[in-house]
């Protein structure tokens, strides 16, 4: 095992330059996801990381050895794919003891480890298998064990469970992280799902046009989110985002939002007169609160324990469906726990409290702490 240190690498394709200055330091044993919209810029790093990619720039280290120039094989991590790239005509142990078969490794010692890493992924009864005979997450954990035997100083993984449906994505993931925690070695994961990400990782890494955005572990990067993107990208369904305006109410601060003022005295607001105020689907209530105003329902979706609920408030809503979910361009949506029958049409009480509002400036779409 080994930390991996990435020193102002970036990456061009001619003119286009599509990674930006990226240094991240990942400690040994660490589980580090990289998370982020399609074109972001994640999946060139982690080949970056590979050798798979020569960086335009910049040092990668793994332990204490600089690796930038380093060929893929001399660099001992291992990759899994989305795809499972097993080979059809081999059984699964052929398939996991394929590369240490190739780096010249006895007969015995090759069995000793596909045996233990068979074990570890309980696919131990499949060894004389073929890849046509196994389900879809059988054929990822030999693909995992493939990477297991090989005892890597790393392993990185490119949206591995992507292919999956989403029943065998959750308990995949599980198996991931236990498996983590069973072996330690340092981990680097790219996906574009931020549930895999809040589950999974130690930290997170989200990035955007080939720059970080913010680096911190799950809690931190849903509770104090450094700007508008990261807010609206982490969480499910995604934050809502309203125009605001800063105003005053019996000489203290306050905004404007939903068409009325919310008095704001024990809050910093910054210096901005044009806000940009966001409140996840989870914080409103039906019914009474400390702020409460009356909308009417669009959509309701029943998910069978809790609804979700689409309101239409007109030029009230930022809509960020551009680059982030295609949610926002339903409404102002509110996470609802079972509350009786919830119409479509329905003018419904909606309450929220202040402490449960986030404030960005509307110019540069940071957070005003």
């Amino acid at each position: 095992m080994a930390n991996i240190s990435i020193r102002d690498v970036h990456k061009s394709y001619g003119t286009e330059n599509v990674l930006k200055t990226f240094s991240l330091e990942i400690g040994d044993g660490e589980f580090v996801v990289l998370v982020g919209p399609s074109g972001c810029g994640k999946s060139t790093i982690l080949k970056i990381i590979a050798g798979l990619e020569p960086a335009s720039g910049g040092q990668v280290y793994l332990g204490d050895r600089d690796v930038t120039d380093s060929a893929p094989g001399d660099r001992d991590v291992a990759m899994v794919f989305q795809n499972y790239a097993l080979y059809p005509h081999l059984t699964v142990r052929q398939n996991i003891g394929f590369g240490l078969k190739m780096r010249g490794m006895t007969a015995r010692e090759i069995e000793r480890r596909v045996i233990d890493a068979a074990r570890i992924l309980a696919v131990d009864r499949y060894l004389d298998r073929r890849p046509k005979d196994l389900s879809g997450g059988q054929r990822q954990r030999v693909a995992l064990g493939r990477a297991i035997v090989r005892e890597p100083q790393a392993f990185l993984m490119d949206e591995p469970l992507s292919n999956l449906d989403a029943k065998l994505r959750v308990h995949m993931r599980a198996e991931i992280g236990a498996l983590h925690k069973r072996i330690g070695v340092t981990t680097v994961y790219v996906t574009h799902d931020q549930t895999e990400a809040m589950t999974m990782a130690d930290r997170i890494v989200i990035l955007r046009d080939g720059e970080i955005q913010q680096i911190a572990d799950p809690d931190t990067m849903f509770q104090k989110p450094v700007n508008l993107f990261v807010a609206g990208f982490i969480g499910s369904p995604g934050m809502n985002f309203l125009r605001a305006s800063a105003t005053e109410m019996d000489g203290s601060p306050a905004i404007e939002i939903l068409g009325m003022k919310v008095s704001c005295k024990n809050r910093n607001l910054g210096s901005a007169s044009k806000l940009i105020a966001g409140i996840r689907p989870e914080h409103f209530n039906v019914g009474g609160g400390e702020f409460s105003v009356n909308l009417r329902s669009t959509l309701v979706e029943s998910l069978g324990s809790e609804k979700y609920v689409y309101f239409d408030v007109g030029n009230d809503l930022i809509d960020r469906s551009s680059d982030l979910d295609e949610e926002f361009s339903k409404g102002l949506i509110a996470r609802i726990g079972q509350q009786g029958r919830l119409n479509e049409g329905e003018v419904i009480p909606l309450s929220f409290s202040l402490e449960n509002l986030y404030f960005f400036d509307a110019e540069t779409e940071k957070v005003i702490s």
